[in-house]
């Protein structure tokens, strides 16, 4: 392990996801240690750059989610300091934490992905309604773990949930709702991990069912026959290249009634939680959770 250094993992931070973070930043630092990696919790909201640089890291493992350690901000301090980090780069960070930016992309790379529209104060929501269709997903563009988000069901209620989301973000994305079953796809380097079906007690795939409860269902296998989980797999392992991504990540998909994939969204810095989505693809092809960390930090040298 003398291989990697000294390694710092960056967790907390200022998001609004900075709970979350601390979880994972928790776990990676306990598994790394067990390894005996010369691994040390590093939280940038309570210490400096100045701090980051005097720590003398040889490599960091980046365990921050959302806004000022997902968004690029962190990654291009990293740079400038000449410091090895997990995960994407800038451009690909700062990309893949807009939501709306990241589905332009996809668009234009002629990707699947659900119709979708900003909203502002200025927005004809009625108009939205109509285009859209009801149910409608909102969403800040640029938050994660669900914040911020809210189904509408009935007509008028579009304004209330811009209103709602608008408080986390001032971009803020009203999206076409997809029945068919949600799905993630973790990237491991340049392969892709056993996709998971995502079936929450709630009405939705929200916080709550992230991370709070235990009776979320997580199916890996995750029902789908073979040929149409290798073609989606392969969807969002192209999705994850095109945005810039490397090292790891998750993509998340929306299939819908008839079983055709929509790409919902790219997270660079995944949880690594109890209730995570990627150590759960990992375990489900054979890598237990010490290894994972292991793996990812090894991305580094």
């Amino acid at each position: 392990m003398k291989k990697f250094g000294k390694v710092g993992v960056l967790m907390g931070g200022q998001s609004a996801e900075r709970e979350v973070s601390l979880k994972s930043g928790a776990a990676v630092l306990a598994a790394l240690q067990r390894q005996g990696v010369d691994a040390h919790a590093f939280d940038p909201a309570r210490r400096s750059l100045g701090d980051l640089a005097m720590a003398e890291f040889d490599r960091v493992f980046i365990a921050l989610h959302g806004r000022f350690g997902e968004d690029g901000c962190m990654q291009g301090a990293l740079e400038l300091l000449d410091i090895p980090y997990t995960g994407s780069g800038v451009m690909a960070s700062a990309i893949g934490m807009d939501k709306w930016r990241t589905k332009l992309l996809w668009q234009a790379a002629g990707l699947p992905t659900p119709s979708f529209a900003l909203l502002d104060a200025s927005t004809d929501f009625a108009a939205v309604e109509r285009q859209l269709g009801l149910p409608i997903f909102v969403k800040p563009a640029r938050e994660g773990s669900s914040i911020g988000m809210s189904k509408v069901k009935e007509s008028g209620a579009l304004r209330a949930a811009w209103e709602k989301a608008a408080e986390y973000d001032s971009l803020v994305l009203a999206e076409e709702f997809i029945g068919g079953g949600e799905y993630t796809c973790a990237v491991l380097g340049s392969e892709t991990l056993p996709m998971i079906r995502l079936i929450p007690k709630n009405e939705y795939y929200d916080y709550e069912a992230k991370y709070l409860r235990d009776d979320t269902e997580y199916l890996c296998p995750c029902g789908l026959a073979p040929e149409q989980e290798g073609a989606i797999r392969a969807l969002c392992l192209k999705a994850f290249q095109i945005v810039g991504c490397r090292g790891w990540g998750r993509v998340d998909v929306m299939l819908d009634s008839q079983g055709n994939p929509s790409l919902l969204e790219i997270n660079t810095s995944p949880g690594m939680t109890d209730h995570s989505l990627v150590p759960m693809a990992a375990r489900a092809a054979g890598m237990d959770f010490d290894a994972l960390c292991l793996s990812i930090l090894e991305q580094t040298l």
